[in-house]
């Protein structure tokens, strides 16, 4: 930037504002060079709604639940409408540039990545599809089928927004427009619009708390005994717990990119609460596979469910994965989806198959250990270890 700026005589740098504690000391770093340059900054807001900043408490500090976050934020909304597509002239600087085949961004050893295509359409237009879609068929519904598998009720616009193709101001201003011509789905507006609240919420922790990513927020935790077994640690990497509704959820993310919300809480309380694998480790493998994997929400969700962070999930409430199944994906619609082996298991024992006589299995075509993986914990007894674990934390 500083080699354009010299090279072409510019006078004003504009950016929009981050809140990653790296990305604020780089750009902080970069203003104050350039102002020192002669050269303006202007910067603003367009990852969020309000500014971390803009949102306080009575006596001024930062909240750190959401519920009376969710009010406040609501009181101080007054969202302008995005800007029109700017009409820029055409450049006359001779600027170089990279090429972006040439960075052979693309794996290809094996390409991990070929069945992405199928489930996204990457950029702004794939952005404003996504969100006409699920205006138009899924929010007057939403409230009551955000949660259910079968059909995915989400918006999925999480890696859109994280990527910024397309901006929270552009979605708040969408939804609300629909709730006026059609005020019979305000419950479902509602929903989502606070679905935006905590992504917002997150950006606000992290923006007062820049250690979320590494620390526990609630200290008492750095005293949890964690296990941390590697083997563990692979099988739910690899989709290979036994538990299905997990195993399908870890699929998911592996093929796609993306996981169901609903899901995401699931598969994390396994981690953490069945397997007592320390919530960095699936923070970082959600870092590392998630389309949508921006650091705040990331780290906010997984000291949420881990009981680490703010506001966090109590520590009683320990997800029983067979049971979180047959509520969300009744018919296990959505565990055949991603696990095919399990295509012919029947509806009574398709969310734990362990539990199937053997010529239920037999019939299925299951083999469980060769062609399914048997449990590799007990829920039973890892909640009752769990609960000990966070009773004994409690009273330190």
């Amino acid at each position: 930037i500083s080699e354009l700026v010299a090279s072409h005589d510019i006078d004003t740098v504009y950016w929009n504002r981050r809140y990653q504690p790296d990305a604020i000391n780089a750009d902080k770093a970069l203003k104050t060079h350039l102002n020192a340059s002669g050269v303006e900054v202007q910067t603003y807001c367009a990852n969020l709604l309000l500014e971390p900043w803009q949102v306080k408490t009575k006596s001024g500090d930062f909240y750190k639940v959401f519920t009376p976050f969710w009010r406040a934020w609501q009181l101080q909304l007054a969202v302008a409408p995005s800007y029109p597509v700017p009409h820029l002239p055409t450049t006359t600087l001779a600027l170089s540039s990279d090429a972006l085949e040439e960075w052979s961004l693309v794996p290809t050893a094996p390409d991990w990545s070929a069945r992405f295509s199928d489930h996204w359409q990457v950029g702004e237009a794939g952005a404003q599809q996504r969100l006409a879609e699920f205006i138009a068929d899924k929010i007057g519904y939403y409230a009551d089928s955000r949660n259910g598998l079968a059909e995915c009720g989400t918006s999925m616009l999480s890696p859109y927004l994280c990527f910024g193709e397309i901006s929270p101001r552009q979605v708040y201003h969408a939804i609300k427009q629909y709730e006026a011509v059609a005020p019979e789905a305000g419950a479902g507006c509602i929903a989502y619009l606070r679905q935006l609240c905590w992504r917002e919420f997150s950006h606000h922790v992290l923006f007062y708390f820049p250690d979320l990513p590494q620390q526990n927020y609630n200290q008492k935790f750095n005293g949890f005994v964690w296990d941390n077994d590697p083997q563990q640690l692979r099988a739910w990497q690899r989709s290979e717990t036994g538990y299905p509704i997990v195993d399908a959820g870890m699929r998911e993310l592996w093929l796609t990119g993306y996981m169901h919300n609903r899901v995401r809480m699931i598969v994390a309380s396994f981690l953490t609460k069945d397997l007592f694998i320390d919530w960095r480790y699936g923070e970082q493998w959600f870092c590392d596979t998630l389309f949508d994997a921006d650091v705040a929400n990331n780290s906010f969700g997984w000291q949420w469910v881990a009981g680490s962070g703010f506001d966090a999930a109590p520590y009683f409430r320990i997800f029983n994965p067979i049971l979180q199944s047959k509520k969300f994906d009744t018919t296990g619609d959505y565990i055949r989806r991603w696990l095919p082996e399990l295509a012919n298991c029947p509806d009574s024992y398709i969310h734990f198959p362990v539990e199937a006589p053997g010529q239920v299995l037999q019939k299925a075509g299951l083999n469980l250990g060769k062609n399914y993986p048997l449990p590799i914990v007990n829920h039973k007894l890892a909640r009752e270890q769990a609960m000990k674990r966070y009773r004994q934390l409690e009273h330190t």
